[in-house]
């Protein structure tokens, strides 16, 4: 949506061009009314943290973006079976988390993580070798994440980048907390088993 609306949205839900302090939920509720300027707030509040965990789980940034905006289509579509029993982020969460897992389902064996701008080598001041030798690390790193199954590396990907509880990833995923556990457990096992000689 453009700038214009989410500036207009502003004064309509009384607040900022954020939506002040008006409430995820409240915001929904508008927006499943038909108030697309409630929606564009939304779309601008949850956009950038959503394409930043596409782009971790795809690890292209064109397609993490295609996706996103999938997601806030589908969101929009599917607005009036959105009754707030869990919170607006980890519905979209959900939504976008799916369309990624779908994504990498659909392209098995996974591309590599080479555009998620997530995983770099440390540029040391140190000689060549201890250079090429991080660099070599980070591509071990690459590849085993490109090995682990879809959702283990959904699961991995909410746990330890995004810092996300059990109990969101299960809400996000669609899973219970414990086969959450025991996806990230086995991508943790998958990731020291093929980086041992890093360590």
């Amino acid at each position: 949506m453009r700038d214009d609306a989410v500036d207009a949205s502003a004064s309509a839900v009384g607040g900022d061009a954020e939506g002040g302090d008006v409430d995820d939920s409240l915001l929904a509720v508008r927006a499943a009314e038909g108030d697309e300027d409630a929606f564009a707030v939304l779309v601008q509040r949850h956009a950038p943290a959503l394409l930043r965990l596409a782009t971790r789980l795809i690890g292209e940034r064109s397609e993490a973006e295609d996706a996103v905006q999938d997601a806030f289509i589908s969101a929009w579509r599917r607005l009036p079976e959105f009754h707030g029993r869990s919170a607006f982020s980890t519905w979209m969460y959900r939504i976008v988390t799916n369309r990624c897992l779908n994504i990498l389902r659909s392209r098995r064996p996974s591309s590599p993580l080479e555009a998620a701008g997530e995983i770099h080598a440390p540029e040391y001041t140190a000689s060549p070798a201890r250079i090429a030798e991080a660099r070599g690390a980070v591509r071990e790193l690459r590849a085993a994440l490109d090995d682990l199954s879809p959702e283990q590396r959904a699961c991995w990907v909410l746990r330890e980048w995004d810092g996300q509880s059990y109990e969101f990833i299960a809400d996000a995923v669609g899973i219970s907390q414990e086969a959450v556990r025991a996806r990230v457990f086995r991508a943790r096992r998958s990731l020291t088993q093929a980086l041992g000689a890093w360590r």
